[in-house]
């Protein structure tokens, strides 16, 4: 039995919650998984998963020996980096994952940039609009737009995103201009489904900052906030997004912003990785080179 495999595949399992998710990622049958774990089972003298129909959880062995071995596989890969280099020259590939939006904006041409300097660097840039599991997906580092609560994360702040309120220049014409939160009822809305979607809309109330909370009746729902901007430009109705995801047509003119007084306080833009030992100086570099060109499009 390879003991580090076993390991490998415990902690996959147990980071999906599943034997078929596991299997999938690794490309291998779903058999051969729960033959490895039983195999380890059994080498252990003890259970470490209890399987029912619905669920997986861990036994109390089961965790005692997840954590260390999390701490042994993190010691081996850092040895094989170390062994291949990775601590003395910048060099690997280097997974970085970004919202869609904001990583075709302003993280994909500070890779590139950084492709230029970097010649033994590779990067696999992933831009989603969900946050992907860190240690699950072997992503060394991310952007993540909004409150951390991951503490075993580490985080560099590089700036902070406004939640702005925007109605395209007709819209305002036909309705009015509305100078409180409550006024937004009389106003066609638009919303989106999805990561960042909001069901209540929250402001602060202007001189005490206490929240204020609207929930919208949209009369336009969508799945993503590109076509939320791209439906308040035509005049469907009033959209709730992140500055940067409005910031173009705001530019131009083809959107107004709305209740800019009672923004709630703006939520923070980190470049996140994982917390563990010395880090590979792929990702040292990538950090000093990227933290402050994004200061820079942020503030």
């Amino acid at each position: 039995m390879d003991r580090l495999e076993a390991m490998g595949l415990l902690i996959d399992v147990a980071d999906s919650g599943s034997f078929s998710a596991t299997a999938r990622r690794r490309g291998m049958p779903v058999t051969t998984v729960g033959r490895k774990i039983s195999d380890l089972e059994k080498a252990l003298g003890a259970t470490l998963l209890v399987r029912t129909t619905r669920k997986l959880s861990l036994t109390e062995a089961g965790t005692t020996y997840l954590a260390a071995a999390r701490r042994i596989i993190t010691d081996v890969e850092e040895a094989e980096r170390e062994a291949a280099g990775e601590f003395k020259t910048p060099k690997g590939e280097l997974v970085i994952t970004a919202p869609v939006q904001f990583g075709q904006l302003h993280v994909l041409p500070v890779v590139a940039d950084f492709l230029d300097q970097f010649s033994e660097i590779n990067v696999r840039l992933l831009l989603l609009d969900s946050n992907v599991q860190m240690l699950e997906g072997h992503v060394d580092m991310a952007v993540r737009i909004g409150s951390l609560a991951d503490s075993t994360m580490m985080a560099t702040t590089v700036g902070s995103m406004r939640i702005v309120l925007c109605a395209s220049p007709d819209l305002l014409a036909a309705h009015g201009m509305p100078d409180r939160v409550e006024a937004l009822a009389t106003l066609p809305s638009i919303t989106f489904e999805g990561p960042a979607s909001m069901a209540e809309w929250r402001f602060a109330d202007r001189g005490t900052k206490a929240p204020l909370l609207f929930r919208p009746r949209p009369r336009l729902s969508v799945t993503t906030a590109e076509a939320a901007v791209r439906a308040a430009i035509r005049g469907v109705g009033v959209a709730r997004v992140l500055h940067y995801q409005a910031a173009q047509a705001l530019d131009s003119g083809r959107l107004q912003l709305i209740l800019e007084a009672f923004e709630p306080d703006p939520i923070p833009v980190s470049l996140v990785h994982v917390a563990r030992g010395q880090m590979p100086l792929k990702m040292r570099r990538f950090l000093d080179f990227a933290a402050p060109r994004l200061r820079d499009v942020l503030r």
